[in-house]
């Protein structure tokens, strides 16, 4: 019974994907609790399968669809880290989507493709082979677009458009590296590479850029990153999700399966591909964080943000060296609690307060002091301040760069944390010390079950990146998670 767990945590969020397309306005409180109750279900089958994984029990689902051509399910340690990390957010921006909206228009579309979108990303952490990665990766692009043109309006349309331009290019350079790569060496799993050793280096070195190319569209690896910033369009708890766990994340960690699961890190460097896709790496770290330094609109400051933070998942694979994947690995948790924090905090003030600028910020910590603290906390983690998880990401990252002999990285890392010092820091400082403006209403922040339903999941979330920092070191932590991946599979 076991090995159809992979498949029920899959296929779980169709139910309340269903339920939400089916049921009418008028019963919206049903919607809600179906959303939340099955979003309880699947952490509590998460935290059955990561007891089971930490104990060295691996479950996996098949079925031949495709002569040659297994769909494969497989919760691996890997899998598990992504998929808690979905499974805990998804929870966390449900309730956060509620308070949100309220009883606003177009719900039952909007939490019927959510949860599309959670299976999907659900998906690709479980794809046990390229294909089967593909299939799921395709539907995460499908269930997004409805979530960003949400709206309606004329810029959520071309924001809507652009997105689709940008991620079905790059799944189609992807679907042709793997078709090309499963031509060679027939089908490929996400269990050790296969044996590339017969086929010429040009060949392996165009494959690899395909799939590279292709996962970098959604990953917002310059310069295929103009998608993201115009996807700020969307309502915030769409942006939360795309930033956080399902887009972004899609991308990173297809290039963690490609680096590590397919080619091989050793077959990658004698290529010569991992110190040019390092660099690529180190540069959309500091080009994300200057063009945020430039944005006075928060959320695309802190959509820049990501640009840069999700690069420091993809450098950390690049290297070679236990530090380095280890602190690859616990960057994909790490921006994520981090970077839903800031888009929760930045819903918030523009749902309560009108809040959109950096230069409206004046006064808001006092107004809103709950919110502005989780932002606070949210920050400085991107910063690298300890003990938040930013900096246990970074602490490894940098010495990752010293293992692998590459002390460039340091001076990345530096010049990151300067930046993103001097982006977010003077939010803090509008917020907590300079005067609201004339005619500001005073507001009460957690006053009405709504208003809490908004505030409090970027409060438990804030407290989360505090806790990834302070606990590190404690078992079935981001970090301890991390350490087991690495010794486990990806330092054979």
């Amino acid at each position: 019974m076991i090995h159809f767990l992979p498949l029920l945590l899959v296929f779980l969020p169709f139910v309340p994907a269903l339920i939400s397309f089916a049921l009418p306005d008028r019963m919206a409180v049903w919607r809600d609790v179906t959303n939340i109750s099955f979003a309880l279900i699947k952490l509590g089958l998460v935290g059955f399968l990561l007891l089971a994984a930490r104990e060295g029990v691996i479950t996996e689902w098949r079925y031949e669809f495709l002569p040659g051509h297994d769909f494969i399910l497989r919760a691996d340690s890997i899998a598990l880290l992504f998929v808690t990390l979905s499974a805990f957010l998804w929870l966390i921006t449900t309730v956060f989507a509620i308070g949100y909206f309220g009883r606003g228009p177009h719900l039952a579309r909007f939490f019927g493709f959510f949860n599309l979108c959670v299976l999907a990303a659900t998906g690709v952490a479980m794809s046990g082979t390229t294909i089967t990665f593909f299939l799921f990766y395709e539907l995460l692009t499908l269930a997004t677009w409805p979530l960003v043109v949400h709206r309606g309006d004329e810029k959520s349309l071309r924001a809507g458009r652009i997105y689709l331009i940008y991620t079905l290019a790059g799944s189609a350079a992807y679907l042709a590296g793997i078709v090309w790569l499963s031509s060679l060496v027939g089908r490929v799993e996400f269990t050790a590479p296969p044996d590339l050793s017969g086929i010429p280096r040009l060949e392996l070195t165009l494959i690899f850029i395909l799939c590279i190319g292709g996962l970098g569209v959604k990953a917002a690896l310059i310069p295929f990153h103009g998608w993201l910033p115009e996807a700020m369009a969307a309502p915030a708890p769409v942006s939360a999700l795309l930033h956080a766990v399902a887009v972004v994340k899609a991308g990173a960690f297809g290039i963690l399966r490609i680096i590590y699961d397919v080619f091989g890190i050793e077959t990658v460097s004698d290529l010569g591909l991992a110190t040019p896709l390092a660099m690529l790496a180190g540069a959309t770290i500091l080009y994300g964080s200057f063009r945020a330094l430039m944005q006075n609109d928060i959320k695309k400051r802190l959509a820049y943000s990501t640009v840069s933070q999700v690069s420091y998942i993809i450098l950390g694979a690049s290297l070679i060296g236990p530090f380095a994947i280890i602190g690859a690995l616990v960057h994909l948790v790490h921006q994520g609690i981090m970077k839903i924090t800031l888009f929760m905090c930045a819903g918030t003030l523009a749902n309560r307060m009108g809040i959109k600028s950096v230069t409206d910020l004046d006064g808001a910590g006092r107004a809103m002091p709950v919110t502005m603290a989780a932002f606070s906390i949210g920050a400085l983690g991107m910063i690298g301040i300890p003990p938040t998880a930013g900096f246990i990401s970074k602490w490894y990252l940098g010495l990752g760069g010293l293992q692998s002999d590459a002390r460039w990285v340091i001076a990345v890392l530096a010049g990151s944390s300067l930046l993103n010092a001097l982006y977010f820091l003077p939010l803090l400082y509008r917020a907590y010390l300079l005067p609201p403006p004339e005619g500001r209403l005073p507001v009460r922040e957690l006053d009405g079950t709504w208003n809490r339903m908004l505030v409090l999941p970027a409060a438990l979330t804030g407290l989360t990146v505090l806790a990834a920092g302070l606990f590190a070191t404690f078992p079935l932590s981001p970090l301890s998670w991390a350490v087991l991946i690495a010794e486990r599979g990806y330092l054979k």
